[in-house]
């Protein structure tokens, strides 16, 4: 099975508030919805509060439920193909999620080969007595029919009642003759580490079964989605437990198994669900309307460091730095300048980018919110009429860039170690940079100096100092001079880096 390699690159472009995990190890991150086989870890030391999980086991199960979706492949092109190999519809991303679950049958010459179809399992829980059914939205993702098997071993065919991609949540409904056991949600917010948990679910389509561990940690980015938040678990999740309800002492459903750390294809003891107080939102938009409209602002944004912070006169750090406005975006329109820190939104405070993206993705198209933010040393506040985000619209990215190579050497900035030069003709052509590109070109950086650990790049085009725009070499020497005369630690230096900007504050104790 293939899976979803979690080493990456350094560039991220998604929706506002995106984040990078970067790991020394090449791990897996695996959907935990199709039964393979696999390496169960049993969780040592995991006791139930009265000496037995046996009584939330017996009012939760009844309510946990198989999905078991049906997919058509395409026509095989070789007789030694299979149904996820060659070009099958799930070569790309979605094949690191689905295992070769195919039953191709009696094989035929090629040319007399036919669709095939391929069953995977996944997990399940019904929060209403009327056969509203909650799972992930990997697990029924482009399944041509659907089936859900109760405990009791009933197979009922459900109806897709709304999915959501970027949360990975979907809805389903089953009809019953007669009202059907539920879980009830629970309040997430109030897990803590160390906390014990139940999962509960159909691991290799072995049949509901129940794990035990604790909550390992809290708000977990696994880089799967904009709106990442998870839960992490030791409660043994493997394949098939995907979509199925972790739960707390309570019985309560306080998120739901998703994916999987894994090096090997099964369980080591690192899972994760989604938190309830998330899903249960969208899951009650799904219920209504069938598809969630998200929220739009048309930033580029960054974290707020200690250094950017010292830069622009904030006391801590926190909200999140706008590098870049997209024209004729909500923001622009609100008046939103590059440099801008958003400390606030509909009357939430803004810890950090993904506060704001999913602050954003929670308000309705068309409302108008208030919106905060620190510009050049004071608290400003405005209103922003909040836009629509469709699949194709960036509301934000979070990226270092890529910038060409320069070789010629102008001013020096010895505090900070950089060599800049002015964008002639001859630059302007050989980068193929537009007729009004003005700042200072980074031709060289020094690797032992501040701006080289800051992340600088020869080829960098500096177009702001301190929030204060530069069109030259000169410009920017003397503006940078000036904020180390001025007795701040770091200076904020707005860089223009293939086709977007990012905010880059450069210590001056470092140089």
């Amino acid at each position: 099975m293939s899976s979803l390699q979690i080493l990456r690159g350094h560039r991220v472009a998604a929706l506002l508030g995106a984040a990078l995990i970067i790991s020394p190890v090449a791990f897996s991150v695996v959907r935990a919805n199709h039964a393979q086989a696999g390496t169960m870890t049993p969780v040592a030391g995991v006791t139930a509060p009265n000496g037995s999980f046996a009584p939330i086991v017996a009012a939760d199960k009844p309510a946990v439920v198989t999905v078991t979706t049906i997919m058509k492949a395409q026509p095989e092109a070789t007789s030694d193909a299979t149904p996820f190999s060659g070009n099958s519809p799930f070569d790309d991303y979605f094949r690191q999620f689905f295992g070769d679950q195919g039953m191709p049958g009696p094989r035929t010459p090629p040319q007399q080969q036919q669709p095939q179809r391929s069953e995977a399992l996944g997990s399940g829980f019904i929060v209403a007595a009327d056969g509203t059914i909650v799972t992930n939205n990997h697990v029924v993702d482009g399944a041509q029919s659907i089936k859900v098997t109760l405990d009791d071993g009933t197979e009922l065919p459900a109806k897709l009642v709304g999915r959501d991609a970027k949360n990975d949540l979907a809805v389903l409904k089953i009809s019953a003759s007669r009202p059907l056991p539920t879980v009830k949600w629970g309040d997430s917010d109030k897990l803590m580490t160390g906390d014990q948990v139940l999962a509960i679910g159909n691991p290799f389509g072995i049949g509901t079964t129940v794990t035990a561990g604790i909550v390992s940690a809290r708000g977990r980015d696994l880089h799967s989605g904009p709106f990442d938040d998870f839960i992490q678990i030791d409660a043994p999740i493997n394949h098939g437990n995907s979509g199925g309800p972790l739960v707390d002492t309570n019985g309560d459903v306080v998120g739901i198994n998703t994916a999987i750390y894994s090096p090997n294809g099964g369980s080591v003891g690192v899972g994760f669900a989604i938190p309830s107080d998330q899903a249960q939102k969208v899951v009650a938009k799904l219920m209504k309307d069938g598809s969630i409209q998200y929220g739009y602002l048309g930033v580029e944004i960054q974290p707020v460091t200690p250094d950017v912070a010292s830069a622009i006169g904030l006391d801590h750090p926190g909200g999140a730095l706008v590098s870049q406005i997209n024209d004729g975006s909500p923001a622009a329109k609100a008046g939103v300048e590059t440099g801008d820190v958003i400390t606030s939104f509909a009357g939430q405070a803004i810890k950090d980018p993904k506060d704001l993206s999913r602050a954003v993705a929670d308000v309705s198209p068309g409302a108008k919110e208030p919106l905060g933010v620190w510009r050049k040393g004071k608290a400003v506040d405005m209103s922003v009429d909040v836009g629509r985000n469709g699949d194709d619209v960036k509301t934000a990215s979070v990226t270092d860039g890529s910038g060409a190579p320069a070789t010629e050497e102008g001013s020096r900035i010895p505090a900070i170690g950089l060599g800049l030069m002015d964008i002639t003709p001859d630059v302007r052509e050989q980068m193929n940079l537009a007729a009004n590109q003005h700042g200072a070109l980074v031709a060289r950086v020094n690797p032992d100096k501040a701006a080289a650990a800051s992340g600088i790049q020869p080829g960098d085009i500096i177009v702001g100092v301190n929030q204060v725009p530069v069109k030259s070499a000169r410009q920017a020497t003397q503006a940078i001079a000036q904020a180390g005369k001025s007795g701040k630690k770091s200076v904020l230096l707005l860089v223009e880096r293939g086709s977007g900007q990012i905010y880059v504050a450069v210590p001056f104790a470092n140089g």
